[in-house]
């Protein structure tokens, strides 16, 4: 799925190196109600959709630590 938008952001890719950034937060603040990114899940397969929650849990817990 690279070809989408989403795949590439540099903001989401801001959120993976530092998910403490003020342009990291942005980015999963947004992800809450953007329709790009909903389709864009909606799009992957069950087992890149599980790898993506895992990840983002991750960072999620790595952002609050």
């Amino acid at each position: 799925m690279e070809d989408k938008p989403c795949a590439s952001c540099k903001f989401r890719g801001r959120y993976e190196q530092n998910p403490g950034s003020l342009l990291g937060r942005l980015w999963r603040w947004h992800t809450r109600w953007c329709p790009g990114w909903k389709g864009y899940v909606k799009s992957l397969s069950e087992d890149e959709k599980n790898a993506l929650q895992a990840r983002l849990a991750e960072l999620d817990a790595r952002r609050s630590a």
